[in-house]
């Protein structure tokens, strides 16, 4: 049995759907949450700046003796993953495109993508996409202005659609049948998303079940489940506006062991 926290970051908020789906399966493991919010966006800053932000969450996290750490941004994942895997003793969990299950379940072989410049501009979407998706013709955009509707808690404004609307448009005209949601901010916006793409038959795929899973694998794997059946503790931090961390970890879970605070 092993009480340690997993220690989760993101550049902000959007990393809690995939908290939101590690609490599902991991029940019993204790976990402390670091929302970037402060630095946020990550997208378009250099890969030295998002380890040099990167590197100080997990020192954050070693402080506090975490077992095990996700990485629970693709821009910190496609910039940063290999540094701290290199630099520390812990296990990594990363984010990975979602490009293999588009590719598999794609009828009319266009896939679309959203993602920061970050994540598109990294080596593990240019892996991923020429091992999975060889065959496949990828439509990518930037989800610009997504990462802060979310951070700003609007999900269903008329700001919030319009511009969903502005970015999506141009991927339904490619008349891709598959939307990989490649930001974990993004999955905020999916009833949004699914309001303007509703006529057009698209299968939007989440990456944070799978991410939850592996996690779930590595940590059984390495014998450091908690297997402790008394309710988890939940810690979440965040370097700017605790409001929209509060709100929407209520909203996943309103009745959870937590406290909040920031740094």
């Amino acid at each position: 049995m092993n009480k340690q926290a997993i220690g989760i970051f993101d550049s902000g908020v959007g990393g809690l759907s995939v908290w939101k789906e590690l609490i599902k399966v991991l029940p019993n493991e204790n976990m402390i949450y670091y929302a970037d919010s402060g630095n946020c966006p990550y997208g378009a800053k250099s890969q030295q700046d998002i380890i040099s932000l990167s590197k100080n969450i997990v020192d954050f996290f070693i402080s506090k003796n975490v077992k095990l750490v996700v990485v629970a941004c693709n821009t910190a994942t496609a910039a940063a993953i290999e540094y701290l895997r290199s630099n520390y003793d812990i296990p990594f969990i990363g984010m990975e495109p979602a490009i293999k299950p588009a590719a598999k379940n794609t009828e009319n072989g266009i896939v679309g993508v959203l993602a920061t410049e970050g994540t598109f501009g990294g080596r593990l979407f240019l892996e991923t996409s020429e091992k999975w998706a060889s065959n496949v013709k990828i439509e990518i955009l930037v989800g610009k202005g997504f990462v802060e509707l979310v951070e700003d808690a609007d999900f269903d404004s008329k700001k919030c659609n319009n511009t969903i609307k502005r970015v999506i448009e141009p991927l339904l005209e490619k008349n891709i049948d598959q939307l990989v949601l490649a930001c974990t901010h993004y999955p905020f916006l999916c009833d949004s998303i699914k309001k303007i793409t509703k006529n057009n038959n698209i299968e939007i795929i989440n990456p944070a079940p799978a991410v939850a899973r592996h996690t779930f694998n590595i940590l059984k794997e390495k014998s450091i489940l908690n297997k402790n059946q008394k309710q988890a503790h939940y810690q979440f931090f965040s370097s700017g506006n605790l409001k929209t961390l509060e709100l929407l970890v209520h909203q996943i879970n309103s009745d959870i062991n937590s406290c909040f605070d920031t740094l």
